[in-house]
Order: C-alpha cells, then sequence, then structure tokens
C-alpha cells in the first residue's frame, strides 16, 4: 500500500490490554518510519484500560516519562476499512534508542519466546479461533441488537444458524472484505450459542503473524460494526446468563525441514507433544491473568460455562483445557482452550507457546489425559478463582518469570490492580461500558 498517496495514516503499537497506541502522521513520515521518526513515551504502552498512567510506575515520573521509538513490525501498511476516508495503519513495535527492545512491549515478549524455537531449528505455526457478541449499546444495559430482516431484536441462542448469519449478511460480508483487504485469513463464520454470538477462525500460518492477524481483527470488527449501526464485544462475558466470548488457539511445530515435531504418524503425537502439554498445564494457573485479564473474564470461567476452570488434557474432548484434535496425524497440533475473548493475543500466545517450550526443555511429563466431562473430575489443579489472586500467582510463579520479562511481569500486575482499585470506584452496573470496545 502505497502510503505517499495519503494525506495522512496511522502508526500503533499494542498496549499491555491489548490496546492500539499511536498516533496519526502526515504521509511525508511514510519514508522516515524506519529511522526513529516516531517516538512515543514508554509509559503509553503501559496505561490501564482507561489510558490513564499507572501510579507509581517506574515508567512515568522516577524515569521522566522518557520516549521510546515506534519501528515499524514488518506487518503493515494495511488498509482501515473501518474509516470512510481511505488510510492506513502501521503497525509498530517500541524500542530504546539504541534499537534494544522494550520490554514492556507485549508484541517483542511474544518474539522472544519463538526466537528460543527458532534457536532449535523449529518454527510455530498458530491459528486462533475468535468468538464476539453483536450487541446494542445505545442504552444503560446492553442489549442483543435488532434483526436487520425483520427489524425485532434477538431473543434467542441460534447456534449454527443460517438464518441469523443471512440476517447480519452485509455486516459479514464487508468484514470478509476488509480481511482480505487486510491480509488477515478469515476462514469459517458460525452463529455460536450465545444470543448475537458469532466465531471466525484466522487461518493457519506463522505465529508471529497470527498474533498480529488477531490483534487487527478485534479492530476492524468492532469498527466495521459500529459503521452497520451495532456494536461488537469481544469481553469475556457480556450478559451474565449466557455464553462467554473466548479465543482459542491451536498450534504446531515444525522444524527446519518442514516435518511437524508433534506428529508421530498416529492419533498419540510424540513425546515432544505430550512434553509441550505438561508445560502448558504447569503454566495454566498462573497464566491465569493472561487468560483472564478483566474482572469481567471470571465470569466466564464457571463450570459447565464451556470455558475450562481446570489444567488438565484429554483427545477430541471439548470439555478439556487442553485438546488435542483428531484427524490426519501430519496435522497433529494442540488446542489451548482456556483465553477468553478479551486476552491479548500476544501476551496469550506469548505464555502458551513459552510453557509449551519448557515442557520440551525439561522433558515434562502429563499427567493421563483424562476421558469424559472434565466438570465432574475431582482434583484437577484450578485456574485462579478471581482477578486478585490471578495477579498474585502470575506475579510470583517461577515459570511466568522464565517464559515472561520480569519488567513486563511487574508492569502488568501493577496495571491490574490499578484496574482493580478503579473498578471499585464505579457502579457496578456500569462497568460493561468500561469493557465494551476496549478489549
Amino acid at each position: 500500500m502505497d502510503l505517499s498517496n495519503l494525506h495522512t495514516f496511522r502508526v500503533a503499537a499494542c498496549d499491555l490490554n491489548g490496546q492500539m497506541r499511536g498516533k496519526r502522521v502526515p504521509s511525508a513520515y511514510a519514508a522516515k518510519l524506519d529511522t526513529g521518526a516516531v517516538r512515543m513515551p514508554f509509559s503509553a504502552l503501559n496505561v490501564d484500560l482507561w489510558g490513564a498512567d499507572i501510579d507509581g510506575s517506574p515508567l512515568v515520573f522516577e524515569s521522566g516519562d522518557a520516549d521510546g521509538v515506534l519501528r515499524p513490525t514488518g506487518r503493515g501498511p494495511v488498509p482501515v476499512p473501518w474509516i470512510d476516508a481511505p488510510t492506513a495503519l502501521v503497525p509498530m513495535s517500541m524500542h530504546h534508542d539504541d534499537g534494544q527492545p522494550f520490554a514492556g512491549d507485549p508484541r517483542h515478549a511474544l518474539a522472544t519466546v519463538l526466537d528460543r524455537y527458532a534457536a532449535r531449528g523449529w518454527s510455530v505455526i498458530a491459528a486462533t479461533e475468535l468468538e464476539f457478541t453483536l450487541l446494542d449499546a445505545s442504552s444503560d444495559t446492553p442489549r442483543p441488537p435488532v434483526n436487520p430482516l425483520t427489524g425485532r431484536r434477538l431473543e434467542d441462542e441460534a447456534v449454527l444458524s443460517m438464518a441469523e448469519m443471512d440476517a447480519f449478511d452485509a455486516f459479514f460480508t464487508e468484514l470478509y472484505d476488509g480481511c482480505e483487504a487486510m491480509g488477515i485469513p478469515a476462514q469459517t463464520a458460525i452463529s455460536e450459542s450465545g444470543i448475537g454470538q458469532f466465531e471466525i477462525n484466522l487461518n493457519h500460518q506463522e505465529a508471529m503473524r497470527c498474533a498480529d492477524d488477531t490483534w487487527l481483527f478485534k479492530a476492524l470488527v468492532r469498527g466495521l460494526a459500529r459503521k452497520h449501526g451495532f456494536a461488537a464485544t469481544f469481553m469475556a462475558k457480556p450478559y451474565p446468563d449466557d455464553a462467554g466470548n473466548g479465543m482459542h488457539v491451536h498450534f504446531s511445530v515444525v522444524d527446519s525441514a518442514g516435518n511437524n515435531v508433534l506428529d508421530d504418524g498416529g492419533p498419540q503425537g510424540t513425546d515432544t507433544l505430550r512434553h509441550a502439554v505438561a508445560g502448558c498445564l504447569a503454566a495454566m494457573p498462573a497464566s491465569t491473568l493472561i487468560f483472564a485479564p478483566h474482572g469481567n473474564s471470571y465470569t466466564r470461567l464457571v463450570p459447565g460455562a464451556h470455558a475450562p476452570t481446570g489444567a488438565c488434557w484429554a483427545y477430541e474432548n471439548r470439555t478439556a483445557a487442553i485438546r488435542i484434535p483428531g484427524g490426519a496425524p501430519a496435522a497433529r497440533r494442540i488446542e489451548h482452550r482456556v483465553a477468553g475473548g478479551d486476552t491479548n493475543p500476544y501476551l496469550m500466545l506469548a505464555a502458551i507457546l513459552g510453557a509449551a517450550l519448557a515442557g520440551i526443555e525439561d522433558s515434562m511429563q502429563p499427567p493421563a489425559p483424562i476421558t469424559g466431562n472434565a466438570y465432574e473430575i475431582d482434583g484437577l489443579p484450578q485456574l485462579a478463582a478471581d482477578w486478585p489472586s490471578a495477579i498474585t500467582r502470575f506475579e510470583a510463579d517461577p515459570l511466568i518469570a522464565r517464559i515472561l520479562p520480569a519488567d513486563l511481569i511487574r508492569y502488568l500486575a501493577m496495571t491490574k490492580r490499578q484496574e482493580i482499585a478503579r473498578f471499585a470506584e464505579r457502579a457496578p452496573e456500569t462497568h460493561w461500558l468500561s469493557y465494551l470496545e476496549a478489549v
């Protein structure tokens, strides 16, 4: 995409909550993005959900609120279909003046994990399944949207309903067009079990590209929904008594010869697969803050609600936190089913892939795979039960410290504690508005 033909374009990096933080710049900047022409405070990637500085953060007054340098990630520029005027977005990452990556940038956290795979001659292939809910956000409480064909508000679950997909055809047609324009490999779309809930899968691709596209896709969905007269949210639980939004991720690992190191030619997979599963299970309870980063997230993580609560694995069993899908052995992969739709895709993949690699490095052994309903099995290691305990477990866990930079762990814990305090000052019935299009 030729930036010089635009009056202005956008540059943005991903903050700890997955929000875009950046600037609108004139087209003259196109020729100098690689030179560090765009600067922004390090603290901008470590603000709370509403964009406020973190009290006591070492990135603010203690360091003079110093600037970092934004540099292109290599993913852009991409068009911005939710904006009427022709424009583009260039995804960026944060660096120090000497070129070193800023430890508080979640994209760098994933890059570091992927570099460790590369040191073994391996690459990671990943895909995400994204659930979101369309709703009417024009009143004091969230409501299902009006069916564009009937003019009546949605009332019922409509799992795999073609009629409901057709009712929102104009939105989904523009969404697929937007994905094609942005280079996002959107695959199957379905109506899900919640009222106004849908899911779109992104195709398997290199893991960093997967994270980039997941981040961009969430912005595209939210932006296009507003163009069509409703809102779209990835919040984990839009309605207390309805289905929540998840973000499942599938991944496999390929060696330098193109072989899937998880495939043994049969249905069980290799020892490497089992070591990776064991690492994911070992890190899962302390990783809850990554998979459930907001107060609303914990209303989804309840037994019997199609969201895992215990750390376990299984073959072809969707009640387990980790599922090994069936199918052709060459496509053997791991499905991690814990994260909510409100997760930061870079941090999610960093946590999952870092845990899997730790399991491989240490030759960890998983427990026996479960059979039957995981919700009825006693004694499983449990995810953190609530937001405060998730923060405590996350910042103190030695396996998390092995996966993520110490500074990022500190910044995220501080951010989440500030959000807890600020939500406590707000009426509970208004909390949904803070999450609606921010996560």
